[in-house]
């Protein structure tokens, strides 16, 4: 028997969405009939009954159209993977207008696993057909990360769009020097190099707090006393976005300069709510900014053990480069993170674009009334959206103003600043 479960929308979206929403989903009653409904499909498959299976397609969406828009994003994995599961059937019965019609219907729900799809020996019948080639070309646009990362290398030095420099807070800071002595941060940094006191900074944040990427922590003063103190006396994890709040201060208290780095899939289909929040941080020693991931206690390091930076990693990706991560990167000290996993399939995702704030300091992102927060956007040419040049999102409760700058300049946007 060949199982066909590719991806659910419960292992692809809720950890994001949970943490955006503060609901959880695995109590939707939706939830049990589709994956009743998934077995029932995957039972079809196994008979090649396929107009059973076409039955029980119709009925899972009948259902599915019945939900309203965020529930529509969250279950739609289940859509993708019954679509998928019956166009294989369809392919192994020979009937190939039927198969290609559920394929593509598949791939606008968001499937996307081009590598299985290339390989899986159920389509044998179809893999000469122009037809099934242009499916495997639209799958590989939106789910060959690699392909897409090369697809999208240009950026343009020439992009001249004013744009505020970035700023960095230091170790004169009162709450950055509270931080550091409250913490003793510099016994945790210990004696060496910058690279190494980094790098222990870096696995005492990831050991202090733990990360949880699927229930919303509750913490409303986003700095990283505030963070530390919250998740250990309540026994909580935060988001990756926290922790790097947190590890990215640490670092201002040492008088680095430090930013926090959001990386998002390109997501064409506008279906990818899955993406992650490192850090990259300057080193003076090695006068540039080396890639820091508090959630799975990572860096990356080239065939010489250089630690090297988020610009660096993409770049390697894009000419197919070696790259090595360290041995001791985990998941809250329970799981071990490979590079095949880590970087290969889930960074060479979110390495396509990138933002970060426009200020690094303490407290920056916390959302109090009346407050502006800016942060600039680094896209390659090739994103689906390039405009406008600058974007203001003001919550008429709070007067909170979000400003966002958009740059295709990677060198300003890789730039020390002040």
């Amino acid at each position: 028997m060949k199982v066909k479960l590719i991806l659910s929308a419960i292992s692809l979206f809720v950890a994001s969405y949970i943490s955006a929403q503060a609901q959880d989903p695995t109590q939707n009653p939706f939830n049990e009939f589709a994956k009743k409904q998934s077995v029932l499909i995957q039972e079809s498959y196994n008979k090649r009954d396929a107009q059973e299976g076409l039955k029980l397609m119709t009925f899972l969406m009948d259902k599915y159209n019945q939900l309203n828009g965020d529930n529509k994003s969250i279950f739609r994995g289940y859509v993708t993977n019954n679509w998928y599961n019956l166009s294989c059937l369809y392919a192994l019965i020979n009937r190939k207008k039927e198969g290609y019609a559920a394929l593509d219907s598949a791939i606008k729900y968001g499937y996307a696993n081009y590598n299985n799809l290339k390989a899986d020996s159920d389509f044998e019948n179809f893999k000469n057909d122009e037809e099934f080639k242009r499916l495997v070309t639209k799958v590989r646009s939106v789910g060959d990360y690699k392909y897409i990362l090369q697809r999208a290398e240009k950026y343009n030095a020439n992009d001249k769009r004013k744009l505020p420099d970035f700023t960095y807070k230091n170790t004169n800071d009162a709450h950055l020097d509270i931080l550091r002595k409250t913490f003793k941060l510099d016994s945790v940094a210990g004696t060496g190099d910058d690279a190494s006191k980094a790098i222990n900074i870096l696995k005492w944040v990831h050991n202090t707090v733990k990360h949880d990427g699927q229930h919303v922590s509750g913490i409303n003063k986003i700095n990283a006393a505030n963070i530390i103190s919250s998740a250990t006396e309540k026994h909580i994890g935060v988001s990756c976005g926290e922790l790097a709040t947190t590890l990215n201060e640490c670092y201002l208290a040492m008088g680095w300069k430090s930013r926090k780095v959001y990386c998002l899939p390109k997501d064409s289909l506008k279906i990818d709510y899955d993406s992650h929040v490192i850090n990259a941080v300057f080193l003076p020693d090695l006068k540039k900014w080396v890639w820091m991931d508090p959630t799975n206690n990572a860096y990356v390091k080239d065939e010489n053990n250089t630690l090297l930076s988020i610009a660096e990693v993409r770049e390697r990706f894009i000419k197919s480069k070696p790259l090595f991560i360290n041995d001791d990167a985990n998941w809250n000290n329970k799981v071990k993170v490979t590079k095949q996993d880590y970087l290969d399939r889930y960074m060479a995702k979110n390495l396509y674009r990138m933002y970060s704030p426009l200020s690094s300091e303490y407290d920056y992102e916390t959302r109090d009334n009346n407050k502006t927060i800016t942060y600039i956007s680094l896209l390659p040419l090739d994103y689906y959206s390039q405009s406008p040049d600058k974007s203001e999102d003001k919550n008429a409760t709070t007067n909170v103003m979000v400003v966002l700058y958009k740059t295709n300049n990677d060198s300003v946007f890789w730039s020390v600043g002040h």
